[in-house]
């Protein structure tokens, strides 16, 4: 393994410009509504927000868009929104941070998926979601798969599932037949629904939970970690198979056979929201600059601990990575395959 050194990460980081990431999935607005408690409504025992600030953000598939673009990254953006304003705040949100909208296609029949969120005192109280989750149609598919056709060259894609009927098997199975056949890496974000359908994907990267739920056995361990993992690289005939576990890390499981555990770096958890969203993001762009997936991963879940001490979804950002990365450097000093756990078959 070779030593993570800030150099070679600012090397890494400085090609982003010069690559096109395209991110297929669910979309999302996040609302959030913040403000001041200090006393219970006399109508009912709930809290009073005094209402400071209202904010719109990106989500979903479009926070990994957006984290992409905080990296540098050049982003086409797919995904389905309605004919509302809630979609064309997001489609204006995205062109305002230099995402490709071209992939963001209006369905009429459907909401924009929207979730607002009520903060107070840097607390959430109440979340309300406005979303339909059944299957796109097909001519809303191919309408996405053109917008691929027709983009500029793109150098990976990524799959981001989050059950709410975008990411259809057809779609699924034509996105990564169309990768394959021009060699572009996958990178799946994947849920419960659809899970065995990204077979070829590159790098597939579920949660523990997921894993558990698809798999239909316990993952309390080492060793029934790592059969999953393997038998996901089988099932699917992925290149690298993710095991994201929270507090403890990920489970990175090759071909080879090899599995390494990569820790979790977060200092601080103020708000794990949008996680993984920036793993998926931030692995994916270090891999299409040349990093080797086991470096590309612990950096992942360095951007990651820096996203999860801020409250709310919040992307990465070059400056803040950078500086996590100088602190993980200069607190090791040693080589970063002491953190990599490795071991093989």
């Amino acid at each position: 393994m070779d030593q993570l050194t800030l150099a070679q990460c600012r090397a890494w980081l400085e090609r982003l410009p010069q690559r096109r990431i395209a991110v297929v999935g669910d979309v999302m607005l996040d609302h959030y509504y913040l403000g001041a408690v200090s006393r219970i409504s006399p109508e009912a025992p709930v809290p009073v927000v005094e209402l400071e600030q209202e904010t719109y953000r990106l989500g979903g598939a479009a926070n990994v868009a957006n984290n992409l673009r905080m990296l540098g990254v050049g982003v086409v953006l797919c995904g389905v929104i309605g004919s509302d304003s809630a979609g064309q705040r997001l489609r204006e949100l995205a062109a305002d941070l230099g995402v490709d909208p071209a992939g963001l296609i209006t369905d009429p029949e459907r909401p924009t998926t929207t979730k607002t969120r009520v903060i107070g005192n840097n607390q959430q109280l109440v979340r309300l979601d406005r979303e339909a989750r059944t299957p796109i149609s097909l001519a809303l598919a191919e309408q996405m798969l053109a917008v691929l056709d027709s983009s500029a060259p793109i150098d990976a894609i990524i799959l981001e599932d989050y059950n709410k009927g975008v990411l259809t098997p057809l779609l699924i199975e034509r996105a990564i037949a169309w990768a394959t056949e021009r060699s572009v890496p996958v990178f799946v974000d994947p849920k419960t629904e659809n899970f065995f359908a990204y077979r070829g994907a590159t790098v597939f990267k579920p949660n523990q939970k997921e894993a558990q739920a698809a798999l239909g056995y316990h993952l309390d361990g080492q060793e029934s970690l790592l059969r999953a993992g393997r038998e996901l690289l089988k099932r699917l005939a992925a290149g690298t198979v993710i095991l994201t576990l929270g507090a403890r890390g990920m489970l990175l499981v090759e071909q080879s056979q090899q599995h390494w555990h990569i820790p979790s770096l977060a200092r601080h958890v103020a708000d794990v929201s949008g996680a993984g969203d920036t793993v998926i993001a931030t692995l994916a762009a270090m891999a299409v600059t040349g990093a080797p997936i086991r470096q590309a991963a612990l950096i992942a879940s360095i951007a990651a601990g820096v996203v999860c001490s801020e409250p709310g979804v919040v992307p990465i950002t070059i400056p803040a990575l950078l500086t996590a990365l100088e602190q993980f450097e200069f607190a090791s000093s040693v080589d970063s395959a002491s953190l990599l756990a490795a071991t093989s078959h």
